[in-house]
């Protein structure tokens, strides 16, 4: 077999081998976070969250119809989609490795002669390489679930391959034809996620070497600088600046020439097209290939974007998901440039203490209007008293400035430098939110808790003790708890060893391409936190983000084969040396990352994010109304109504979104079978620009006020219902936070709005006082539902929606499980319990005949966004659930419900929070009679403390003591355990507490 044949042989294998790895590990329905968004609207066709990603929509949609109509099945079949683009983007790196291999041994270009020593070494690298990343931590986590970043490494591996080529026939008639190639997958990939272009750079210095017979310093400096214009030039002109230009033109066209909405957009186009035409026209008249070859790559670039159209085709339409409405072009370029998420400062900013000097006007918002386009609101800028060029440290939010102070070492009062400035860029948003992701992929994970810089979450280990214990502490004192932990990988370096050796070899043998190489490092990477500039406390892990830079350091590992086997070379015989070299290179990267990853990574059992779903639907009774918050609560929840069509009765609310007036608009339409809001509020009165915040001001109203009053004062017109401000301004305001509904009781009971052993509870007036400083849309909306509903529909809010977006409605709220019920019932058992009081006959039916629980006792790895909700199944769901059957005198009711939990909760502990969440559980089971199972659990939980006490003392013998919160958890839960078991006969269980107890106790001393 000739070098071609092998070469595509070997990379069709690889490929092969990783799509079937992600295939086997795929998620078999859908996961947390955007997927669930995704999911359904590729399903439908519709809106996903800003900048969206029209192509990755459809070409999931495609793969949407293998399901052969079973909408349970969609979701595997669209998370096998990013399987199969993993996998051919392994292919893409296996070939571009050999691409870059071959060049080493071969004396030009048009060189075919390859010797059977070389053949071993290139092919070897490729085959090591392309699989160590198919085994890498970050890029398996997106390989096996419906999210754009499978799809946009695709995009990456495809472009990077392709240069490679061109660069091989650049001296050949027609061989341009790969660039056009390129600009047309980097057009394409826009509408996927913008990562992509960051090859850019890389590219542009592969056409200066191939092109220019002196290369020098002066003109790599320049390549660079061209390339670096040319990625400014797409990503800001192209993307941009042409929706901006087109939106500029629409309200010209609409607002000066009467015109409909879009011609003005329309003519624009027309113009860039004829301009385009015009100069690839004049560009082979005037023989200018440059110019020829930029406009016409500029022309594919421009159709491969074109795909966006479908966002402005589908928002017309108004599908079910529609987020941000962008049917016109100022709200398509407010929908590209990511606006609701606001900006983030880059070159010059405030310190995070900084005081606002003065305000200025930056630019206008337009909102559609009737026939014409008006402004909506000015959009305004700030100066600062304290600011610094390259701003690091500039966040005021929430708790991000006691996270700077604490990081940086500083005092309440003391004012950060441009030294505390660097300290946090190179400490956290290099160290902490990328080297430390690096790390994970190459040398080993501690465990995947999301780490926030403390010693025992989310750090990167080697399983080298004495080097994880300098740096980590405690790694002779590891708890069973981390020792099995499937999620803990350690590689021992050897893949970064392998990576270096890689580098430093092509380094020094092939300049040039190490160089390409490393500007594809460095621009997928440390260029990606320079533009991020994070701010602490993200949601998640970003890694994801970094996944390009892994993918070069990945080729890198590819070339330690060679240059393990050059060194070999001079011990043995050449040929033995490359069997040899690759041999160990498989040992130390691919076989040892997929023998350390594969658990963690195998996500076929996890079907949390579904089930969640629907038993937060389950909870409702039909028709209902549920407010919900988060993406973990609103994702999960589109995917299992839009595609699976599950309790489609519910109506869904997102109370994020709804603070929005395109959102707002869209609650007061029915849609699926769940009718609309009864939102009875002018449109008008709410959109763009037009209360889109309403400030509290106190005056002193000594009696509870109905909310209907309330409404009318801060939705009217009328001058004497507002407040002036300083610039003249009018604007309506909160007057008080004593808020009162009136209560129909008939409609109560008609609508079976209360269960009948609570009825004569129902109070004739529902009072309370409003929990926030502010009234925003999505507040107008519930206190409108309120004032309208009469009871017709139930109203719930998902149990994980945080208490302050209840309005103060807290204690008129009943757990009927995984959602609280709106009631208007007095019922002092609420406060006495200091929660929410519970349904508990409705919470037992739904247990045992209603809820599932997404095999999490069944799944032999569980992800903390899964784990975390073991808390509340235990405490919550299970416990208190029990202990209320109890007090009723439903003991067999209680027996049935602890052992339900028994058989559906995991046997092993995550958090030190859940073994306290056990105790009303474990409380029952000793009253029912199910003290075996009971002993298990608290042997368990006390194993679990004693061992990670041990463990926090031992980390803290060597490093600031930042387990301190979880030591005194640890001991509290002791005590709990304590009382607990003072009611039972269970000695030894008895004694163990005590002892536990006496040995830690001092930590409340301290």
């Amino acid at each position: 077999m000739n070098y071609s044949k092998i070469n595509n042989w070997l990379g069709w294998l690889c490929a092969v081998i990783a799509t079937l790895t992600y295939v086997l590990t795929a998620e078999r329905t859908t996961s947390w976070w955007d997927t669930g968004e995704f999911i359904a609207s590729a399903y439908k066709m519709q809106i996903v969250h800003q900048p969206g990603a029209p192509l990755f929509l459809m070409i999931q949609n495609l793969f949407s119809n293998l399901a052969m109509g079973d909408t349970t099945r969609i979701a595997f079949w669209m998370n096998i989609g990013s399987a199969v683009c993993s996998g051919l983007t392994i292919l893409f790196l296996f070939w571009s490795i050999t691409a870059l291999a071959r060049k080493i041994y071969t004396r030009s270009y048009q060189d075919q002669e390859i010797s059977s020593i070389a053949l071993v070494r290139i092919m070897g690298a490729g085959v090591v390489g392309a699989l160590a990343y198919t085994f890498s931590d970050t890029f398996w986590f997106s390989a096996v679930e419906s999210e754009v970043y499978a799809m946009s490494s695709l995009c990456t591996a495809v472009v990077f391959w392709a240069i490679l080529k061109w660069e091989a026939v650049a001296d050949e008639p027609g061989a341009d034809r790969w660039l056009i190639l390129i600009a047309y997958i980097m057009g394409l990939s826009i509408a996927v996620h913008l990562l992509n272009l960051l090859v850019i750079p890389a590219i542009a210095l592969v056409i200066y070497f191939r092109r220019t017979p002196q290369v020098t310093t002066k003109g790599v400096v320049k390549a660079l600088s061209i390339g670096v214009l040319i990625l400014a030039f797409v990503l800001w002109g192209v993307i941009q600046f042409s929706i901006k230009f087109a939106a500029y033109f629409d309200l010209f066209f609409v607002n000066s020439l009467g015109m409909g909405f879009g011609t003005g957009a329309a003519f624009f186009a027309i113009v860039v097209i004829g301009a385009l035409i015009y100069g690839i026209w004049y560009s082979v008249k005037a023989a200018k290939p440059i110019l020829n070859i930029a406009l016409v790559s500029l022309g594919f670039i421009l159709f491969g974007y074109s795909s966006f159209a479908m966002i402005v085709i589908r928002a017309k339409a108004n599908p079910s998901l529609n987020n941000s409405d962008p049917d016109n072009a100022f709200t398509f370029l407010s929908y590209l440039n990511r606006e609701q998420y606001g900006d983030e400062p880059l070159l010059k900013g405030k310190y995070f203490d900084a005081k606002p000097t003065d305000v200025f006007e930056a630019g206008k918002v337009y909102r559609k209007d009737g026939d014409r386009y008006v402004v909506a609101r000015t959009k305004m800028k700030y100066s600062y008293d304290r600011e610094t060029i390259f701003p690091r440290i500039y966040s005021e939010r929430g708790p991000h400035v006691q996270v700077y102070r604490d990081f940086l070492g500083l005092g309440p009062d003391e004012q950060p430098t441009m030294a505390d400035n660097l300290k946090f860029f190179f400490g956290y948003q290099i160290g902490h939110m990328y080297s430390r992701y690096f790390m994970w992929n190459f040398v080993g994970r501690q465990n995947d808790i999301q780490g926030h810089t403390s010693f025992t979450e989310g750090n990167w280990i080697s399983g080298i003790k004495p080097i994880d214990n300098m740096r980590l502490g405690g790694q002779y004192d590891l708890p069973t708890s981390e020792l099995e932990n499937s999620a803990r990988n350690t590689y021992f370096f050897l893949p970064f060893i392998l990576g270096l050796i890689g580098a430093i070899w092509h380094f020094k043998y092939k300049q040039r391409d190490a160089g390409v190489v490393g500007l594809l490092f460095f621009f997928t990477g440390l260029a990606i936190v320079l533009y991020l500039n994070q701010t602490p406390l993200q949601p998640r892990e970003r890694d994801y983000a970094y996944a390009g830079s892994f993918y070069a350091f990945c080729i890198w590992i590819g070339f330690g084969v060679i240059g393990i086997a050059e060194f070999l070379s001079k011990k043995v015989n050449p040929k033995t040396a490359g069997y040899i070299a690759v041999g160990v290179a498989l040992l130390g990267a691919p076989v040892l990352l997929a023998s350390q990853n594969w658990d963690d990574h195998d996500r076929s059992e996890k079907y949390l994010a579904r089930d969640m779903a629907k038993n937060y639907l389950e909870s409702c009774a039909p028709n209902a109304i549920l407010f919900t918050y988060g993406d973990n609560d609103t994702y999960p929840l589109w995917y299992v109504q839009e595609v699976e069509g599950f309790r489609t009765d519910v109506r869904v609310v997102n109370l994020s979104l709804l603070s929005s007036d395109w959102y707002m608009k869209q609650m007061m339409q029915p849609v699926n079978d769940a009718a609309a809001l009864p939102i009875k509020i002018d449109p008008n009165k709410v959109k763009d620009g037009v209360r889109d915040v309403i400030y509290y001001q106190d005056h002193q109203i000594p009696e509870h006020i109905d909310i209907q009053n309330l409404l009318a004062i801060m939705l009217s017109d009328n001058q004497q219902n507002m407040v002036q401000l300083q610039s003249g301004e009018y604007v309506n305001l909160l007057p008080t936070k004593k808020m009162q509904l009136q209560v129909n009781r008939d409609a109560v009971l008609a609508n079976n709005a209360v269960p009948k052993q609570w009825q004569d509870a129902i109070v004739d007036t529902m009072q309370w006082d409003y929990s926030m400083e502010y009234v925003s849309r999505a507040e107008l909306s519930i206190l409108s539902i309120l004032e309208n509903n009469n009871w017709e529909r139930p109203i719930y809010f998902t149990t994980t929606t945080p208490s302050d977006n209840y309005i103060g409605l807290d204690r008129f709220l009943v757990s009927e499980g995984f959602a609280l019920r709106l009631m208007p019932v007095a019922l002092s058992q609420s406060e006495e319990m200091g929660g929410p009081v519970a349904n508990a006959e409705q919470v037992y039916d739904n247990i045992m005949n209603k809820y599932t629980w997404g095999n999490i006792a069944g799944s032999s790895y569980l992800d903390p966004d899964s784990y975390r909700y073991i808390s509340m199944y235990a405490g919550s769901i299970f416990g208190e659930t029990a202990q209320d059957l109890l007090l009723m005198g439903e003991q067999k009711k209680a027996k049935d419900v602890v052992n339900n939990a028994y058989t559906n909760l995991p046997n092993r502990v995550y958090t030190m929070g859940e073994v306290l969440s056990y105790v009303p559980l474990v409380d029952v089971m000793y009253k029912v009679g199910e003290s075996t199972k009971a002993n298990e659990i608290v042997k368990r939980n006390l194993q679990y403390i004693r061992e990670n006490l041990q463990y926090y003392m031992a980390v803290a013998e060597t490093k600031p003591n930042l387990e301190y919160r979880n030591m005194r958890f640890g001991l509290a839960s002791i005590q709990r355990y304590q009382n607990l078991l003072k009611t039972t006969n269970q000695k030894e269980l008895i004694a163990e507490a005590d002892k536990l107890f006496e040995t830690y106790k001092y930590l409340y001393g301290e």
